[in-house]
């Protein structure tokens, strides 16, 4: 006779990925829920003179100062407005943690590997093909998945 716990286990989807979505303008990106330590409202940031355009500046989370990046000017998109929905993900990669300013975050799914593409060369050629995972294809959805270890590794280099 199989024991409840094995069954269970046996019918976890070993291929399920679970994702953080938010928006950048008009298009929706996912990042891995397991980087991810909080989403926070915007506070006030500090600007850091002559650091790179991408880095707004720091901010002090509960005594801890966290590099705030605003991922429209890391991929070159146009810079959005401060809104009431404008969030800042903080993201923990490999012990460096930093703050990623968003329009919004919208819901945390569940995506089968199944439903992951490679990238598009038409995507990679707007924004860096290393900073990207793949595609994520949800129903009548398209979801840009990121690949936060190059983005914060090239950040920290920077």
């Amino acid at each position: 006779m199989t024991n409840v716990s094995e069954s269970y286990a046996n019918n976890i989807d070993d291929d399920l990925h679970q994702l953080v979505v938010f928006n950048l303008g008009v298009e929706e990106f996912g990042v891995n829920i397991m980087q991810v330590q909080e989403i926070i409202r915007m506070p006030d940031i500090t600007r850091i003179p002559r650091s790179p355009e991408y880095v707004k500046g720091v901010i002090n989370l509960r005594g801890k100062i966290i590099v705030v990046m605003d991922l429209d000017k890391r991929f070159g998109m146009n810079e959005t407005e401060m809104t009431e929905e404008s969030r800042i993900v903080v993201v923990d990669i490999n012990g460096t943690i930093i703050g990623l300013v968003v329009d919004s975050v919208s819901e945390v799914i569940r995506l089968k590997g199944s439903n992951i593409e490679h990238t598009p060369e038409i995507i990679t050629q707007k924004i860096n093909a290393d900073y990207l995972k793949g595609v994520g294809k949800m129903d009548d959805r398209l979801l840009i998945l990121l690949n936060l270890e190059n983005i914060i590794t090239e950040t920290a280099a920077a």
